[in-house]
């Protein structure tokens, strides 16, 4: 989902990537810094919540490094069972373009 200025401009987005089922993950949520601090995040935030195929979701995660005040208003908080979440990651996530 774009996130746009008055002026029709994009200056975010909102990705949600999901089964439409059980869980959905909620990631690259992001505003352009010169717009950020006008409730941008919010109000995208709040169509994402307003998305009828994401009412039944029993479970949505995401990640952030600096953000949690501003999830923990939409109802997300800090893993309940840590010890239950795994992960895997690429040693070099970003790998050069090959031609």
């Amino acid at each position: 989902m774009g996130v746009y200025a008055a002026d029709g401009s994009q200056v975010g987005l909102v990705r949600v990537i999901s089964d439409y089922t059980t869980f959905a993950y909620l990631c690259d949520v992001y505003v352009l810094e010169a717009h950020r601090g006008q409730g941008l995040s919010k109000a995208a935030l709040r169509c994402v919540d307003a998305h009828p195929r994401l009412q039944d979701i029993r479970r949505q995660h995401l990640v952030t490094r600096d953000a949690q005040d501003l999830y923990r208003q939409f109802g997300f908080a800090e893993v309940a069972e840590p010890q239950r979440h795994m992960e895997k990651r690429l040693a070099v996530p970003y790998r050069p373009i090959r031609d």
